[in-house]
Formats: structure tokens, C-alpha cells, sequence
């Protein structure tokens, strides 16, 4: 199985391309980025600056997308700056891919994405979730972490907070709420490419 793998440089994206490095099974891993990766026999890492419109590329085909793309508003400077990302970016990337006929996607997504919701950032993730839909893949799973507990290059110190009272109150926190490990999202994702057809929604609870 061949994978394409958008956003190695972050949290979720890093432990998926180490499990995927490692797993015999899996043969070919194309990691665009905007820097270069640390070279890997398995690995395909085209430098890319993922401006729009992204450009035309064999490497878009693959068995699976799995898509690990996103940043924050405080990061990105705006709400639009943040939509562009968690939304426009991951649609034409989506659109791509299975325009060069990738059958399968995989999105690291967020606990509560709802396109009805209040919440801007909610909003979004469920608008972008909505608008996947609509593409057509043969199999979309949609995973949908709580916070996620991993140490991160830059801070988030509300994010911080959050994880230390977590893991102190974990055993009286709903397993619905409970922070996940990057490593596990990553094997939820790499598992999440083999299934049945339609669309999968992985909440945080099934993540292990």
C-alpha cells in the first residue's frame, strides 16, 4: 500500500509517518513539505509551499490520503488566515488526490466538528468534514480527537493547562473527553485506510 501524507511536520503527522516508515506492509510514503525531511529509503518528500493552486503531480495518487493538516488562529493570525488553512487548503488538497484517482482519505479532524456550531473553529472543522464529503471517495474516515496530549515545538499554554489538568483528572473524566496521544491518532489513522467503503466517524473514545 502507498500513502500520501500532508502535514508529516506536525504532532499527528510525525507519528504517522514514523509508524509508516516502519510497517513492512506499507512500501511507499509521499510526504510533501515545505522543508525537506530526513531522507528514508520509503520515503518521497517533495518540497513543496503549498500556495494555491497546488500544483499538478503524479505523486497524488496514492492508495490513501491521510491528511494531518492544520493550524490554529492564534498561529495563523486571522480566522480567514486559519480557514484557508483548515478548510480551502485541505479541500483542493482532497480534490487533488482523488481527481488522480486516490480511492481512500483519512482526516486527523476534532472532537465536536459540527458546520452548525457557534464555535468558529468547530464550525470549520464540521464545514470542512461536510465539504469532504461531497467529493466522493470510497472510503472517508473522519477522526475526531479530544486535546491532544504531546509535547509540542511551539507553546500553547491554554492547550498546556488543559493537558496537565487532563491527565491528573483522568480517571473521573468522560473517555468521550479525555486527552489522546499523538501516537495513537496516528495508528487510528494508518488503521482507518482499511475498512469497508462509505464514511467512517471516529470519535475520540475509539481512539486507542
Amino acid at each position: 500500500m502507498e500513502l500520501l501524507l500532508l502535514g508529516a511536520t506536525g504532532a499527528v503527522g510525525r507519528e504517522v509517518l514514523e509508524l509508516a516508515l516502519n510497517d513492512p506492509s506499507i512500501p511507499t510514503v509521499t510526504a510533501p513539505t515545505r522543508r525537506p525531511l530526513t531522507p528514508h529509503e520509503k520515503l518521497h518528500n517533495p518540497v513543496v509551499d503549498f500556495t494555491m493552486p497546488l500544483p499538478a503531480a503524479g505523486w497524488w495518487k496514492a492508495d490513501a490520503l491521510l491528511c494531518c493538516l492544520g493550524t490554529t488562529i492564534k498561529k495563523a493570525g486571522s480566522q480567514a488566515a486559519f480557514r484557508a488553512v483548515d478548510h480551502d487548503l485541505i479541500l483542493e488538497a482532497a480534490q487533488k488526490a482523488h481527481d488522480y484517482g486516490t480511492p481512500v482519505m483519512v482526516l486527523n479532524s476534532s472532537l465536536g466538528a459540527n458546520s452548525a456550531s457557534r464555535n468558529f473553529y468547530l464550525r470549520t472543522k464540521g464545514e470542512t468534514e461536510d465539504d469532504l464529503r461531497r467529493i466522493g471517495f470510497r472510503r472517508l474516515a473522519l477522526v475526531r480527537p479530544s486535546l491532544i496530549d504531546t509535547d509540542r515545538e511551539e507553546a500553547r499554554f491554554g492547550e498546556k493547562a488543559g493537558l496537565i489538568a487532563s491527565r491528573l483528572l483522568r480517571p473521573i473524566i468522560p473517555a468521550h473527553y479525555r486527552a489522546v496521544s499523538a501516537r495513537s491518532i496516528a495508528r487510528t489513522m494508518l488503521d482507518s485506510v482499511l475498512g469497508s467503503d462509505g464514511v467512517r466517524v471516529i470519535e475520540s473514545e475509539e481512539i486507542r
